[in-house]
């Protein structure tokens, strides 16, 4: 990935010719698709907004402004960041410059906790923030996993941040031994407001889902494509979609099935923008689109695979038995994660045969129930008005 280019086109970040109500700042794929449905929300509750973002093409598709695209330089792993280390110190400054000059009314983070807690503590540091003595309002949602690992994290995000909204009922819990006021404001998977693109199909093709980092892609999708291959010589007349957020994604996601010309007439390739996507099964990486097979009840496994040093590093710090949210979640392992060297070939094709049995249909029906039940508010809280409440003068 080659972050100069962008840093070079994109910087410094524009003006947005006028005052600003609010500033959202989603720098990976998932949060862009969240915050776009913040925005959305919003949108329909007060048209008249001024809102602008970094963040990707869902939050520009929603109206907002986007002064950068975040997304389309995420990185993950200790090793990656610190590869790329002085372009992300670059685009920090850039972004604090810009709040400090344009000043927007609040500002919403949207998970990516690395780039986004350290701006916190900046702007409290320049007395710019609310709990620095200034005027901008703070608002987190998605909460870094302090129940994972870094659990000391909360105080911090207590002495600079003004509220945080939650997606997991449990989490709550986690800052109860602080005064940030914290709501469970509903998983967007679930509740009123919910999409889910994916759906269960005994006769569709399998999902093939890499996820949306170019480093981790570049490490995961060849092994898929290995046991999608394998898999295919027991069920020739196997077939499998592959689900990307981007089209530079899918050019990265092509170039590596280039290697694999004999796959290529059983392949199909889907943007994520799919209002429906069905599948039978499932081989995919760790991130959202894991817990979103889950509440589809589709069948499969867990792949990943980081950077040595990163995963090292994570095996030290992270202090929870998975790595799947949906398998975190009912603490049991509804998918096998299979990771680092475990992911191998022919333990995969296997796990795409295995997915389609009676038992594991039906199991996974079951999980699915569970899951959503789990995942519910009980009130109308939506992300959406939860922001709005706490963006009204006081």
């Amino acid at each position: 990935m080659q972050l100069t280019h962008e840093l070079a086109t994109d910087l410094p970040l524009p003006d947005p010719g006028g005052k600003v109500d609010l500033l959202i700042i989603a720098g990976e794929h998932s949060g862009d698709e969240h915050a776009a449905k913040i925005v959305e929300g919003l949108r329909r509750e007060q048209p008249d907004l001024r809102i602008v973002a970094l963040g990707g093409q869902h939050l520009a598709a929603s109206g907002a402004q986007v002064l950068f695209d975040l997304p389309k330089v995420s990185v993950v792993g200790f090793f990656e960041v610190v590869k790329h280390l002085r372009f992300f110190r670059q685009l920090f400054r850039a972004t604090l410059d810009w709040i400090a000059t344009h000043q927007p009314a609040h500002i919403c983070f949207v998970d990516y906790p690395g780039f986004n807690l350290r701006l916190a503590k900046a702007l409290k540091a320049r007395g710019l923030s609310r709990k620095g003595g200034g005027r901008i309002g703070l608002h987190y949602y998605v909460a870094p996993q302090v129940w994972a690992w870094k659990p000391k994290r909360r105080f911090a995000m207590a002495a600079t941040l003004d509220r945080l909204g939650v997606i997991f009922p449990f989490e709550t819990e986690c800052f109860a031994d602080t005064a940030l006021p914290v709501a469970f404001v509903g998983h967007p998977f679930v509740g009123k407001d919910a999409t889910n693109a994916l759906a269960y199909d005994p006769s569709a093709p399998a999902l093939l889902l890499p996820g949306s980092r170019r480093a981790a892609v570049g490490r995961i999708f060849p092994v898929l494509l290995e046991g999608f291959r394998l898999a295919r010589q027991s069920e020739p007349s196997l077939r499998a979609r592959v689900v990307y957020p981007t089209t530079a994604l899918r050019v990265q996601l092509e170039t590596i099935a280039s290697d694999y010309p004999e796959l290529l007439d059983a392949i199909e390739w889907m943007p994520n923008s799919t209002q429906r996507i069905t599948g039978s099964r499932v081989l995919m990486s760790s991130g959202t689109y894991s817990l979103a097979c889950a509440l589809a009840a589709i069948p499969g496994a867990i792949v990943y695979r980081l950077h040595p040093i990163s995963y090292w590093l994570g095996k030290w710090l992270v202090k929870v038995p998975f790595i799947g949210i949906a398998n975190i979640l009912l603490r049991r392992a509804i998918y096998p994660e299979y990771l680092q060297k475990d992911a191998q070939a022919e333990i995969l094709a296997r796990a795409l045969s295995e997915a389609v049995k009676p038992e594991r249909v039906v199991r996974a029906r079951s999980d699915a129930a569970e899951l959503r039940e789990a995942l519910r508010s009980e009130t109308d809280t939506t992300a959406a008005s939860w922001l709005l409440e706490g963006m009204k003068p006081h």
